[in-house]
């Protein structure tokens, strides 16, 4: 299908600059490389997102200037899809529920030996223990187990990695992250297991985004291996930050592309602005 790249953002809020250029970064690879430019609506998170930010959203980047292959693919349309991947990686044995709550994890995490790092690892339960835990319906997530994906990916494992076109090569490190939360029953699937399925399934050969995201690339890193699916070239790209220094951020009220449009501010005046 050629190269493609794609944004996509979560409707949990209105679009700011940040947004803006990360959006505007991946149209623009998308025209040097002469391949698509997809839309993806991530609203995995049903109590969280809104119809009305997205229809907000696809309004900004209408505005902005940008055009994207049709149809959108919106997440909560497509469950089937991810609840499929989990149930490949349920069958290898790869995933185990967990029935700990946050407290009981985090507890866990500072217990863990010295240099293991702010990350979890378990297990799964006895069976016994497994089967009364859910006769009596306690709620639980599915967790990726890294020594049941060690043991399955052999020595595959500690040589995953990924290229990035700022930062060239480098090391996946999915231990990083350890026994990562892939569905629960609030959420259903989580973001690592979607996006990983959606890229696949979208054929995205260019992922460009914040590089926030860029300690989150190894874990999916990991689900590429595990599922079968192509690993992309990544461009994690800087943060734009505000007047303070802090990245721009929907949670600190950060100004939105509606208010620049309020204010008289043209598409034109925003892209040359940002560079573009």
């Amino acid at each position: 299908m050629g190269p493609a790249t794609r944004f996509a953002p979560s409707p949990t809020g209105l679009l700011h600059r940040g947004h803006a250029y990360s959006a505007l970064s991946a149209h623009q690879r998308a025209k040097e490389l002469g391949g698509r430019f997809v839309l993806r609506i991530e609203d995995i998170d049903q109590t969280r997102c809104r119809p009305a930010f997205t229809a907000a959203l696809l309004d900004d980047l209408a505005w902005l200037g940008l055009s994207w292959e049709q149809p959108v693919r919106v997440q909560s349309q497509h469950m089937a899809n991810y609840h499929a991947a989990l149930g490949r990686l349920r069958d290898l044995g790869l995933v185990y529920r967990c029935f700990k709550t946050r407290k009981e994890v985090l507890d866990d995490i500072g217990r863990a030996p010295h240099g293991l790092g702010p990350a979890y690892r378990g297990g799964p339960l006895l069976a016994a223990e497994e089967s009364a835990r859910l006769e009596a319906g306690e709620p639980y997530a599915w967790r990726l187990s890294l020594h049941a994906a060690k043991a399955h990916l052999g020595d595959c494992y500690d040589s995953l990695s990924f290229t990035d076109e700022l930062r060239g090569t480098i090391a996946a490190g999915p231990h990083l992250a350890g026994d990562v939360v892939l569905a629960r029953k609030d959420l259903g699937v989580a973001y690592h297991l979607a996006v990983v399925v959606d890229d696949g399934l979208q054929a995205m050969t260019h992922i460009v985004r914040a590089e926030d995201l860029l300690e989150a690339t190894g874990i999916q890193r990991l689900l590429q291996a595990l599922l079968g699916l192509p690993t992309p070239i990544y461009r994690h790209h800087p943060l734009l930050l505000g007047p303070n220094g802090k990245r721009l951020a929907k949670r600190d009220l950060a100004q939105t592309l509606q208010d620049l449009r309020r204010q008289g501010l043209s598409a034109e005046q925003l892209r040359a602005e940002l560079g573009f």
